[in-house]
């Protein structure tokens, strides 16, 4: 029986003198539309495809989560390398591909960074390349693993075990709709996306039922992606936007209802892709090479984000954390030739962008380049978030700043004036990357974590309502990709990587003490 997936559907909300809601239930009103600006005339095919997700949307299935009785943070790994990756190979749910160095190598490096999580269990898929990784990162842990079928890669069918360039050769028209259309891609009978999107469902209801509070889990490119998707109430349409990369980590945190009563829990996905290797090395997104990217760095922290006295922190100077945290992403900045870096015009931003625009431009002195660099530097007001964010009238104090959801916390009034102004910095950000003299050009923005959960609300094309199932924590930067150019679909290569900043990273996996949320 084909399993269908469920729509994009809206997340938890605080509001105010009401309870947590789900928005599972309202009449859905969503497109996926091009990044591109909205004076860009939509052409007929796009209207047409359009119109289709939104009717495809109206069939999915839209059954809630178990509920839950206390907060859960489940952590996402991908296997490492396999031979058939290294090949080319499609590899799907075979099983006959198994770790390469490289790929051992990354598990021991994810193992590294996960060894001092106190994890309560792990499920693994059954499939050698995977199960091995788990052995790896699980080490000396006395509980015993759980394989589930349901966590296998997804099932390709004919597909499995050819290199690319056989497939394309064999299959044709049906591997160039793999490749542009995947969501409604068929072959030998079966809809593989949609089948895919389906297991991930089974597998959360199995997770969320079992009695733990931190849960590892590792398994594949494609049914990790599905995981992440189907949690926050992403469709298909999402396939191969939210990458995963070999061993590379997402975290997603689970909160139980304010109410106390059943029903779905309040979902955050607190990390993306956080990878063994550098974020912004060289690669491709989804497969093809990227010329354009933004680089989203929320500013370091200042004095006011360890007080948590106030909903915006921006307007501080950053303290000496703050300051470690904009050297370490300078440094983690330099291999890139950053054309052009737009910020807040807020001290903590500032100083920020002008401590990775030093580094850019000594780039030759530190021997990154063999030319001196020339930063574009750019103030814009639209990334100026701070008298939004005091529109909000809740005691700042009720939570602790940069908490998971922490965007739930905030009256609508504010949220709605907070989207309203990113979609103007977004436009601007693309506006950035247009420039056609430089094929290859890499914007970085610095601002406060909300205005670029925002942003990435944009990248995604989801309305305001899912701005609250994202986190960004001082310090980090997310990566947005654009494989088709600024006027194309966006990608996500990591949201909320921290492991830059060393010591003073933010740990995967937080203290799991009685009563203590993540």
């Amino acid at each position: 029986m084909l399993s269908v997936s469920p729509p994009p559907s809206l997340p938890l909300r605080y509001h105010h003198n009401r309870h947590l809601i789900r928005h599972r239930n309202h009449r859905l009103h969503f497109a996926i539309r091009s990044s591109s600006t909205s004076s860009i005339q939509e052409s007929v095919e796009e209207k047409t495809a359009r119109e289709k997700n939104l009717l495809s949307s109206e069939l999915y299935s839209a059954t809630p989560f178990p509920s839950i009785k206390e907060a859960k943070r489940v952590v996402l790994v991908r296997h490492g390398q396999s031979t058939w990756n290294e090949e080319g190979r499609i590899q799907g749910s075979s099983d006959f591909s198994v770790l390469t160095k490289k790929g051992e190598g990354q598990a021991e490096t994810s193992r590294q960074m996960l060894i001092d999580d106190s994890f309560d269990v792990c499920f693994s898929s059954p499939l050698i390349r995977s199960k091995r990784t788990a052995e790896i990162i699980w080490g000396s842990r006395k509980v015993n693993m759980i394989t589930d079928s349901d966590l296998r890669e997804i099932d390709l069918y004919s597909f499995q075990g050819l290199l690319k360039h056989e497939g394309k050769a064999k299959f044709g028209a049906a591997f160039r709709q793999w490749q542009i259309d995947a969501a409604n891609f068929n072959i030998d009978g079966h809809f593989p996306v949609r089948e895919l999107w389906g297991r991930a469902r089974n597998c959360w209801n199995k997770i969320l039922a079992h009695e733990s509070r931190s849960v590892l889990v590792v398994a594949h490119n494609a049914v990790n992606q599905a995981l992440v998707a189907t949690a926050i109430g992403l469709g298909t349409e999402y396939f191969r936007i939210l990458l995963q990369s070999n061993c590379g980590v997402s975290v997603l945190d689970f909160a139980p209802r304010v109410d106390g009563g059943d029903g779905s829990p309040c979902i955050c996905l607190n990390r993306l892709n956080q990878t063994p290797d550098s974020p912004v090395a060289a690669g491709s997104s989804a497969g093809r090479k990227t010329c354009k990217r933004i680089i989203l760095v929320s500013h370091g922290t200042t004095q006011l984000d360890t007080e948590a006295t106030s909903f915006y922190s921006g307007t501080q100077p950053m303290n000496m954390l703050g300051i470690i945290q904009s050297q370490k992403t300078a440094e983690l900045l330099l291999d890139q030739n950053v054309s052009t870096i737009v910020s807040s015009p807020k001290n903590a931003c500032v100083e920020m962008a002008t401590a990775i625009s030093r580094v850019q431009e000594a780039a030759d002195c530190l021997g990154a380049d063999c030319v001196p660099r020339y930063v574009e530097m750019k103030q814009i007001q639209e990334l100026d978030v701070g008298d939004i964010l005091q529109l909000s009238n809740k005691d700042a104090t009720e939570v602790p700043l940069l908490q998971p959801g922490f965007l739930n916390r905030f009256e609508d009034e504010a949220l709605s004036a907070l989207w309203e102004q990113s979609g103007k910095a977004w436009q601007s950000l693309l506006n950035e990357l247009s420039d056609e003299s430089k094929p290859e050009k890499i914007v970085v923005a610095v601002g406060d974590p909300a205005i670029h959960i925002a942003l990435m609300g944009h990248c995604l094309n989801l309305t305001a309502d899912w701005m609250g199932s994202f986190h960004l924590d001082a310090g980090s930067i997310s990566v947005l990709d654009f494989p088709d150019g600024p006027t194309g679909r966006g990608t996500i290569r990591c949201i909320n990587y921290t492991a830059h900043l060393g010591r003073w990273s933010i740990p995967i996996t937080r203290s799991t003490i009685d009563g203590e949320e993540f």
